[in-house]
């Protein structure tokens, strides 16, 4: 006779997470904080030409409803009731932007993601549109005009894809961050699918009044952005609608955050200037600044923290946000093939203890916060002979907490009160050699959560706490505490400000590399025109570099 199915001590909430690299559905026991389970697919990505980068939307959509179904099976193998999940959250990577066609449910190009560069050409064109002493943009979307926001991209593909510009003059388009996406294909779909968005992905858009918390008539028509295709915008806890299909059939979407916010939540962050750090893909680091928007005169991004719930009021943050962290270590794996998995580069690390002079810029995509500069491109520099692949491993690591660094001396300067710790979450926090790395160039603690998924929490936590479920209590005093592990800096002040100084010289070497940017055309570069010398110099200075690089890495 099997065992009685139990309810886990508790109402349970789902969250899905969708990031860069991988989708993953979690379920939390709501009294407790627990996690009972969970399932995650890892995801590629496309890079059509240098500087594009793009996912399949339908792989996202099946890669979610997998993580779903597979979890609920291994809740049901553990004897748990999954009747007993009462609301799922969303949390999402940011900025990507989907457009799709309502009537069949098709994207109509592929999701154009938020490291994606191809629009630095029409970032320059709108540019020169704003009044030099009126930047209403800035002023309204708390965002310098960059690449990394979803109104430029959306703009790439109403000048540039035909089956876009279709549907739009045909009124079938909808466009969408990750999270309306997703929210609409799970509540339906082309059957009724419930077309929304939250105030914190919103913001990310800059079509989007962080003041008013409306989408803005000026801004859409400064981008040409048709308002009929956006989605409508609610809290960040709310019931948006109900599962369609599947396990989870009928259970309430009720919870909706940008994963920075979600793991802002997660880590507790509610007072003004508590501050946290996620390790991903990216870093981002955000500070809440309660009811006030504060403007960053520092190179930071004034956005929407939370509003959790309807009545309920606005919170804003100061973010810095760094385009590649945890995706440096890919790149060393990817296309350098010096280890062969991420861990091993917290190994290679661990043996140099040094990067003995080496230091690593970088900037794939250009620089974000707090330069915004476009032109940089990465930079390996300090290289001897004596260099190898375990000093550019940490260099590597090392690279990601001077621009943690970085962004955390904007934020000081911005609030006036410097951080006297760093609270931090995400994937990469597992690598204890960067800890400590962390915490020595910061010359201040680093208190890392035991459970590094706070993107999930902080979305199940929005999403039992909505009105109408109710199954969540985030009163301070019900709020279950998150045990943490401590790093203190184990170097002098004077050894950590030298290696910045050093950090800081190398990174304004890195700019001024791109001069012309590549066409934003989607058709094929043309090469053709170049002559035959070009391929013969460039095949030699590939073939020497390819040599000496062999040479470093044996």
């Amino acid at each position: 006779m099997a065992a009685p199915k139990t309810a886990a001590g508790g109402p349970l909430v789902g969250a899905v997470v969708q990031g860069t690299d991988y989708s993953n559905f979690m379920v939390f026991n709501s009294k407790t904080s627990e996690v009972l389970s969970h399932h995650r697919v890892e995801l590629t990505q496309e890079f059509p030409k240098e500087g594009w980068v793009e996912q399949d939307p339908k792989q996202i959509l099946r890669s979610v409803n997998e993580c779903i179904e597979k979890t609920c099976e291994k809740l049901q193998e553990l004897n748990v009731d999954i009747s007993n999940i009462k609301a799922i959250g969303v949390s999402n990577q940011r900025e990507t932007t989907v457009v799709w066609d309502k009537l069949t449910g098709e994207p109509l190009y592929n999701a154009v993601m938020w490291l994606d560069v191809r629009t630095q050409s029409t970032v320059e064109t709108l540019s020169k549109k704003i009044p030099g002493n009126n930047n209403f943009v800035k002023s309204k979307t708390g965002l310098p005009l960059s690449t990394y926001f979803s109104a430029v991209k959306l703009r790439w593909i109403l000048d540039n894809v035909r089956k876009a510009q279709k549907a739009v003059e045909e009124g079938r388009a909808l466009f969408g961050t990750i999270d309306s996406w997703l929210i609409w294909n799970l509540t339906g779909g082309v059957d009724g699918g419930i077309h929304c968005t939250d105030v914190t992905n919103a913001s990310r858009t800059m079509l989007f009044n962080i003041h008013s918390l409306e989408w803005d008539k000026e801004l859409c028509d400064f981008f040409e952005i048709p308002m009929d295709i956006l989605p409508n915008i609610w809290s960040s806890s709310d019931i948006y609608g109900r599962m369609k299909t599947g396990a989870l059939e009928g259970v309430p979407i009720s919870g909706c955050l940008g994963d920075q916010s979600a793991a802002l939540i997660g880590q507790m962050c509610f007072q003004e200037g508590q501050a946290k750090n996620t390790y991903g893909t990216g870093c981002f680091l955000l500070c809440n600044t309660g009811h006030k928007c504060v403007f960053s005169e520092s190179g930071l991004l004034t956005t929407v923290a939370y509003k959790l719930g309807k009545n309920k009021p606005v919170f804003y943050a100061l973010e810095g946000s760094v385009a590649i962290g945890g995706a440096v270590i890919h790149w060393l794996r990817d296309n350098l093939g010096i280890i062969k998995t991420s861990e091993e580069s917290e190994k290679l690390a661990k043996e140099a203890g040094t990067s003995y002079g080496c230091y690593f810029i970088p900037a794939f995509s250009g620089l974000y916060a707090p330069y915004w500069e476009p032109t940089a491109r990465g930079i390996i520099c300090g290289l001897t002979q004596f260099t190898n692949k375990s000093h550019i491993a940490f260099a590597a690591l090392e690279a990601i907490c001077f621009q943690t660094r970085e962004i955390l001396d904007a934020m000081n300067r911005d609030c006036g009160i410097p951080l006297s710790h760093l609270q931090v979450d995400g994937e990469m926090t597992n690598n204890k050699v960067l800890m400590q790395l962390q915490a020595d160039i910061l010359h201040i603690p680093v208190i890392k959560a035991s459970m590094p998924e706070t993107m999930a929490l902080g979305a199940a936590m929005a999403a039992g706490a909505a009105e109408g479920v109710n199954v969540w209590s985030l009163k301070p005093e019900d709020l279950s505490t998150i045990m943490m592990e401590r790093f203190e800096p184990q170097i002098k002040a004077t050894e950590s400000e030298i290696r910045y100084s050093t950090w800081k010289k190398a990174v304004m070497k890195s700019m001024g590399w791109v001069t012309g940017q590549p066409s934003e055309s989607s058709e094929s570069n043309n090469f053709s025109s170049l002559p035959l010398g070009f391929f013969i110099v460039t095949s030699m200075i590939m073939l020497i570099g390819a040599r000496y690089i062999s040479s470093i890495f044996s």
